[in-house]
């Protein structure tokens, strides 16, 4: 199994500890439209992560196999990106807009801080 590919496991259950303790935050602290943009943002990071993921599998296929592919889903994250920011704000009331732009920021900042520690413990 290619490293990527650890990483990105390793990234995603990080990720799920997050939401895990996003969930417990909404439910047990009175900062609830924080909490619930979070959450919308990391979920969305969350698949923006999968997708990434699925694509760079593809690419290692087409790559090997000899041919040509198309993109690695930058339109796909982005519209899903302006999906979250768009419910954020028709839901302004129970959602924080500033909360939903941080969690889409999560899956990256996990990766970067992931990366940090690896290279600095060996």
């Amino acid at each position: 199994m290619p490293e990527y590919k650890f990483i990105f496991k390793r990234v995603r259950k990080y990720i799920l500890y997050l939401l895990a303790l996003y969930v417990l935050g909404w439910g047990l602290t009175s900062y609830q439209s924080i909490f619930l943009g979070l959450i919308l943002g990391t979920s969305i990071s969350l698949f923006n992560l999968w997708v990434l993921d699925r694509k760079m599998k593809q690419f290692g296929e087409v790559m090997v196999n000899g041919g040509k592919i198309h993109s690695l889903g930058l339109l796909t994250r982005m519209a899903t990106a302006v999906f979250a920011v768009l419910v954020a704000m028709e839901y302004s009331n129970y959602i924080h807009l500033i909360s939903v732009v941080i969690g889409l920021m999560t899956a990256y900042i996990v990766i970067m801080i992931d990366n940090f520690l690896a290279f600095s413990f060996r």
